[in-house]
């Protein structure tokens, strides 16, 4: 058995953040069971362009493989008595919404317990469910902003920069993953559920980690750095070299004197002996000169050069790829980092693997289900209906409008 496959989760998620974090637990094992709105095709990841194709697409595809979907409408009372048979029969309930939405859903510990006491109701919201923006729609774009990170990012004088991945959204869906893994683990101890509230914004303003804790204590005033700096290490950045840009990194006092000896070596400088240099303080309070005369010698050879002096050394490096560069990487190939589906639209869909690894068993992985796909799975495997309980509850509208 894989790690999670005593594990059912019943999931109101749509878009990206939500479905990240769950598309990690459901590579464990765990089922996941996607509730989709009828009344609006599901969820919306699935018409995202630009590979879209009816309702799938490969964004969709994405966040979404090894779940089932049923579509169910939980406004209707009949969609609603399907809903709790299925909180009856899982140990959790999760939700990426809007902060007001559980409330009005009914489907917070309070609202749930009474079906199920040992339910886990994991939600995450834009910006949680207490709070003055607890009713306003989060997104990565604008948690970005909110939470100082856009102002951060980029070059000194420029304007404020996004991450080039939704890494608030990421971010957040794995901490409600933990937080959901923690309220079944204590759930089952105790026989007693519990709400997980989750936020981007609490997420994003927690990712903020040491020059938060610098300002709060220090009274630090973050600033961007030229070619992405560490705020603090000299050298930690990126560099251009004659055919494109490479990271060179010293965390630690050994790195440094393994790339001044290479250097004075190769480029000719005269680092390895200079006192400007010898300290991290040393090479932070003169910063401005040492990080020119690295520019000058890096930008004398190309980047793979570079890297064959680097890397035999043991000095933190890399090239700075692009995507395709980094998906074909060997290290990548080696470690099993794209993972294959086959969909009868998209043909074999080819994907990154969750970084999750638990055991040295392989992971299978299935398609993202089609719209409704395992009701059948779901109405009478899981829940034990008949065919007329079933065609009851659609006349009554429990799947969406009768026809």
């Amino acid at each position: 058995m894989r790690p999670l496959e005593d594990v059912r989760v019943v999931s109101l998620e749509q878009y990206g953040a939500g479905p990240f974090g769950s598309v990690h637990l459901a590579d464990l094992g765990a089922e996941i069971i996607k509730v989709e709105d009828p009344r609006t095709g599901g969820d919306v990841g699935r018409y995202v362009p630009p590979f879209a194709d009816g309702e799938d697409s490969l964004f969709f595809e994405t966040f979404n493989r090894n779940k089932r979907s049923i579509s169910l409408d939980v406004t209707a009372p009949a969609g609603r008595a399907v809903f709790e048979d299925l909180v009856r029969a899982s140990h959790a309930v999760y939700s990426n919404l809007r902060g007001d939405v559980p409330a009005k859903l009914g489907i917070r510990y309070e609202d749930l317990a009474g079906i199920n006491p040992a339910i886990v109701c994991c939600s995450l919201t834009g910006f949680g469910m207490t709070g003055p923006r607890a009713n306003q729609p989060g997104y990565d774009y604008v948690l970005q902003g909110l939470a100082g990170w856009m102002e951060l990012t980029g070059e000194p004088g420029g304007p404020p920069t996004k991450s080039g991945l939704s890494l608030v959204d990421y971010s957040g869906g794995l901490v409600a993953a933990i937080a959901l893994l923690a309220g079944v683990h204590a759930a089952r101890r105790d026989g007693v559920g519990m709400d997980c509230d989750l936020s981007l914004y609490d997420t994003a303003v927690g990712m903020l980690t040491y020059p938060a804790v610098w300002h709060l204590n220090g009274g630090f005033e973050p600033i961007r750095t030229h070619h992405s700096a560490h705020p603090s290490l000299v050298p930690f950045q990126v560099f251009a070299a004659q055919d494109g840009w490479l990271v060179v990194g010293c965390a630690k006092e050994k790195f440094w004197r393994r790339l001044a000896t290479l250097l004075d070596g190769v480029a000719g400088t005269a680092l390895a002996a200079d006192p400007r240099f010898a300290t991290f303080g040393d090479r932070h309070r003169h910063a401005t000169i040492l990080l020119a005369l690295l520019e000058d010698a890096f930008a004398t050879r190309t980047v793979a050069a570079w890297l064959a002096d680097l890397q035999p050394a043991g000095i933190p490096c890399g090239p700075v790829n692009d995507v395709a560069a980094a998906l074909a990487d060997p290290h990548t190939v080696a470690r099993g980092l794209v993972v294959e589906t086959d969909h009868p639209h998209f043909g074999t869909v080819r994907q990154p693997a969750s970084p999750v690894r638990v055991g040295t068993d392989p992971v299978p992985h299935r398609r993202a289900p089609r719209r409704n796909e395992d009701a059948g799975y779901v109405l009478h495997d899981v829940l034990g209906y008949d065919d007329t309980r079933v065609a009851a509850l659609k006349a009554a509208g429990a799947f969406g409008p009768p026809a």
